[in-house]
């Protein structure tokens, strides 16, 4: 009977520990807007990792130190009754708790300070186009576009401090690294071995040389880099594992980080469909066009420029004109900063092939120049929305809406002048969704990059994913390195196309287009599915993710 009673009351016990645990979830406290900015402060300053030698520390025993933290910065927020709180600051709450499910699935599944070699990689050259770098980075990267060479004294300073952290950093990642992704192991060397090109590049910039401290710094650190290259080569014969996350691994995140109301199932067959639309209208457009003369590819650095500048203005008079979007007084020179240049045949990529053509449809995609601009110059008044989302939670929005305009401009009439330009368009929708389509079979593990690389390449039309393979590996890597990332641009494109439909519907006698792209630019770079609810009042994408069993 003694035993009998202790076995009873240890599963008393248990009962009320898993009681106690589901009511700092489920029992809701009195919270207002103004707790949910402070929360959010501390959970920013907490996701910054500590240091370990001046880098950041992503060692097994430092997580597992910090995870109770989290999960008390977690239950705050779940505990948070928002009844009574507007839309717009509900769309924030809902990005909180996005982003600390992101850490919580970085901690438990994707651990890229384990798993992804890339992840190590600090020295960034150039800004992206989207509002923080793609795929998993981390927190002490060196952004050399930042810097203006020669140095002035306090920006040197940040800068030799960046620099000097790399060898204690690559020391650090030799440690970390003990996943068994062969993919992600293999694609990760070339990062690695890239950032040594770039440090050697930083000493020719103008006062380099002439600071003894710093060039040794950047030589230390080139050292090290090329150590932790032959150390990742050394050891990638022992690796032999898989480097997707899986199906139920990946819906997840879809929904719960990245707030995508879909699973990987629906991913498959969206992009199916994409794919066979993309190519079916193409052979129909270019029907269309039989009788009209080709397009022709301009053949000199003088045709290159004044094709480019054509395109630019054609686009921006046609924005503004046609009363598609507000077009604010930066967009002209966020546009002009990134016309591109000529490039001889044998080295143009797929989309550098479509842009000798008629760069108009890849300038519509850079849309992201103009979003970033606005973050500049418009920054959000939302504390919460100001910055960059966490782990790429912006990709449904960002690569979604750059993919989705260049169809909707097109649709719009930007091409009326030439008919033919509008194939570029559809051969370019095909590329998003046949690579996004082998992205997802990577994830699910049934295929290897390579062989993802595969559909990349044997379904985009014209054979223009098979002239230049750094490209089709550089986006292979990065969407095994970012789940949802490769899918984000044909899916980000249906939401934005789901928006605009709820948006026209309510609006129906007095929809304007111009008014719509304005509203959507106003709310920031949030997931798509947010900005539906907040500018319809729709919520059914947010319910499916928050209440799938209701």
């Amino acid at each position: 009977m003694p035993t009998l009673r202790i076995i009873l009351l240890l599963i008393f016990a248990s009962f009320l520990s898993c009681q106690n645990t589901k009511n700092q979830t489920d029992v809701k406290i009195q919270a207002s807007y103004k707790d949910l900015t402070a929360l959010f402060k501390e959970w920013r300053t907490f996701e910054q990792p500590p240091l370990h030698n001046e880098a950041p520390d992503y060692r097994e025993t430092t997580f597992n130190q910090r995870w109770r933290e989290f999960k008390k910065l977690q239950n705050r927020l779940l505990s948070m009754d928002t009844a009574g709180w507007s839309i717009s600051e509900q769309v924030d709450y809902h990005i909180v708790w996005a982003e600390m499910n992101g850490y919580d699935f970085n901690h438990r599944i994707l651990k890229p300070w384990q798993r992804d070699p890339a992840y190590y990689k600090v020295v960034w050259m150039e800004r992206s186009d989207v509002p923080a770098h793609e795929g998993p980075t981390n927190h002490g990267t060196v952004e050399v576009w930042t810097y203006d060479f020669p140095l002035s004294a306090d920006k040197r300073d940040s800068f030799l401090k960046g620099i000097q952290a790399i060898p204690a950093f690559n020391d650090q990642a030799k440690e970390n690294l003990i996943g068994n992704a062969r993919d992600l192991w293999i694609a990760g060397i070339r990062d690695i071995k890239t950032q040594s090109a770039n440090l050697a590049s930083i000493k020719t910039r103008e006062g380099i040389l002439a600071d003894e401290e710093l060039t040794k710094a950047i030589d230390k650190a080139i050292a090290s880099t090329n150590s932790f290259a032959e150390w990742l080569e050394t050891e990638s014969a022992n690796k032999t594992g898989p480097s997707g996350i899986g199906k139920e691994n990946y819906t997840w995140y879809l929904q719960n980080v990245h707030l995508v109301p879909l699973t990987w199932e629906d991913e498959v067959m969206l992009l199916k469909r994409e794919l066979a639309r993309a190519w079916s209208s193409l052979k129909l457009e270019e029907h269309r066009n039989r009788t009209l003369p080709q397009l022709e590819a301009v053949s000199s650095p003088e045709a290159y420029n004044e094709m480019a500048e054509q395109s630019a203005k054609s686009l921006l008079n046609f924005l503004n004109n046609e009363d598609i979007v507000s077009v604010k007084d930066y967009f002209a020179p966020a546009l002009r900063a990134h016309l591109g240049e000529y490039i001889p045949e044998e080295k143009r990529n797929f989309f550098t092939i479509g842009e000798h053509y008629d760069a108009r449809p890849l300038y519509s995609h850079f849309y992201h120049w103009f979003e970033l601009a606005r973050m500049d110059n418009e920054p959000h008044s939302s504390e919460i929305r100001r910055g960059p989302l966490l782990y790429n939670i912006f990709d449904s929005r960002n690569e979604g809406t750059a993919t989705a305009v260049e169809e909707m401009f097109m649709q719009a009439g930007l091409y009326n002048d030439d008919p033919r330009v509008r194939e570029i368009v559809y051969i370019m929708i095909a590329q998003r969704a046949a690579r996004g389509l082998g992205s997802l079979y990577a994830h699910a593990n049934e295929m290897t990059m390579e062989e993802a690389g595969g559909i990349h390449s044997e379904y985009t039309p014209r054979g223009w994913m098979k002239t230049e393979k750094e490209l089709l590996i550089f986006e292979q890597h990065l969407y095994l390195r970012q789940p949802g990332y490769g899918t984000s641009y044909i899916t980000g494109k249906y939401l934005l196309e789901a928006a605009m439909a709820d948006y026209a519907r309510i609006n129906e006698q007095d929809f304007e287009l111009k008014e719509f792209f304005d509203q959507l630019n106003s709310i920031g770079n949030i997931p798509i599915s947010l900005g539906h609810w907040q500018m319809t009042g729709v919520n059914d994408q947010v319910l499916t993710i928050t209440r799938p069993n209701k």
